[in-house]
């Protein structure tokens, strides 16, 4: 007897159907029952095979049921910054946006997760609150190089460094020498070191004086800024061994230095984000603040090349880097693009977002998903992101050809301010499961009761918060 079956006529499956069916070498949309217990899937059966279950569930034509997104790049922001975004706002937008597991990133809380002291200090913040599942990075700054290994072995997944100032004084960024020194420690214990890739001298020649033009603002952070900086991690990597991941890549321009560093051998992995894949500089208007981010959303032709890059394999995954802040921060400043926090509020619309742009060059869902499920799950070393026997049932049904209109007030960001603000997009998430159970149904009108994290489950490369 079940708890609970799901059948579709498209199910993401990552193995075949039926008893004794083997893993698939792609996965691919099938007819399928899911069947569920405990929150885990234990089998994966014909559409219409006759089970046993407590509640039998057929999705409607045009629902597909896939695995939950895996976002490996959210700044919640609490304990310190709650009034930008907390574990409860965040999570349930989380939930509505199809996202089942979200990593948190060391800023811009205040403390920032640098030390066991902090970690904990959110994982506490995070238990009773959060909807979905939480991971946390820990981060490298030059006050605590030298005692990294105790926030590894408390469980954050990896360590998060800025090449350049982060904005906040609490977070201060790494010198080469510095970078260096985190790089040898973090490879030391067989640590993940992830790092905001901009050059400061490189930014510092081309400082401009703001304003509300928006190329003035891609002027002062320029692609030039992002080559120098990932060019000197690829050659920490060369000399450390450290594995190292690129955040929030925006310019293609570094594609080709980074395709060579991984023939060369190198352990570099390479994340982008929906809004360099979604927008284009040509089409932002000045003072449109809300689309500041740093680094920047550049032309339409660089975002075809990011593109490009994921298609051939040298980016790796799609994250949201949802960093939100108070609309004042934001749009307080009659559009100066130098005074504005910068920064994009995109978890709940990350996954229509990336199908939507996706759709319109022929990439199919599957493709989508794998970066965005299944690749960020196997980069951070949990074993989700997929829809397989034994996998924890976080699962959603999603509409991919159903369109909507992004409206700001309808989002459950705390902080209602997004780029994507009157944006049509493709791909509606009906229901999201946790663990088999309901925490998202859009005929409900909304996330059901939270329910508390409860469980720390440890894994190779970290610890997760289960919210079930």
């Amino acid at each position: 007897m079940y708890d609970l079956v799901i059948r579709s006529d498209r199910v993401l499956t990552a193995q075949g159907v039926g008893p004794g069916s083997v893993p698939r070498s792609v996965p691919g949309f099938v007819p399928a029952a899911v069947a569920i217990t405990g929150g885990v899937i234990r089998a994966i059966e014909p559409v219409d095979a006759t089970l046993e279950t407590v509640r039998d569930l057929t999705l409607p034509a045009g629902q597909v049921l896939q695995p939950g997104v895996v976002d490996t790049h959210v700044h919640v922001n609490e304990p310190g910054r709650t009034d930008w975004e907390g574990f409860a706002s965040a999570t349930l937008a989380a939930a509505a946006g199809g996202v089942t597991t979200i990593v948190d990133m060391p800023l811009n809380s205040i403390p920032p997760t640098t030390t066991v002291a902090a970690l904990e200090l959110k994982r506490r913040a995070a238990a009773p609150q959060a909807s979905v599942n939480v991971g946390f990075w820990g981060g490298a700054i030059p006050g605590n190089l030298g005692s990294l290994q105790p926030l590894h072995d408390a469980g954050v997944f990896g360590f998060k460094a800025f090449l350049s100032p982060s904005g906040v004084d609490e977070f201060p960024h790494l010198s080469p020498a510095e970078l260096e020194s985190a790089a040898a420690e973090i490879a030391g214990f067989g640590g993940l070191l992830v790092v905001h890739a901009e050059d400061p001298a490189v930014l510092e020649s081309h400082q401009n004086d703001g304003g509300t033009g928006y190329f003035d603002f891609v002027a002062s952070r320029p692609d030039a800024a992002e080559d120098a900086a990932i060019a000197r991690v690829i050659d920490v990597v060369r000399r450390t061994g450290v594995r190292a991941h690129i955040l929030h890549l925006s310019s293609a321009q570094v594609l080709p230095r980074l395709a060579a560093a991984r023939a060369e051998g190198l352990p570099i992995s390479v994340e982008t984000c929906p809004h360099y894949l979604s927008f284009a500089a040509e089409s932002i208007a000045d003072g449109a603040t809300a689309f500041k981010c740093c680094p920047p959303i550049r032309d339409a032709g660089n975002r075809d090349l990011l593109w490009q890059g994921l298609e051939d394999g040298v980016i790796d995954v799609i994250a949201s880097d949802h960093s939100p802040a108070t609309r004042e921060l934001k749009l307080g400043h009659g559009g100066d693009f130098g005074l504005a926090w910068g920064g994009i509020s995109g978890l709940q619309l990350s996954l229509p977002a990336v199908w939507t742009a996706a759709r319109e060059r022929g990439i199919g869902l599957d493709r989508v998903l794998h970066w965005m499920s299944a690749a960020t799950a196997r980069f951070i070393g949990l074993p989700g992101g997929v829809i397989t026997v034994g996998a924890a049932a976080d699962l959603v049904a999603f509409a991919p050809d159903e369109t909507f209109t992004v409206r700001v007030d309808a989002l459950r960001h705390k902080n209602r301010v997004s780029a994507f603000d009157g944006a049509t997009l493709f791909g509606r998430v009906h229901t999201t499961w946790l663990a088999g159970a309901v925490i998202y149904a859009i005929d409900e009108a909304g996330a059901s009761p939270r329910v508390p994290a409860q469980t720390s489950t440890p894994t190779p490369s970290g610890a997760l918060l289960r919210a079930r």
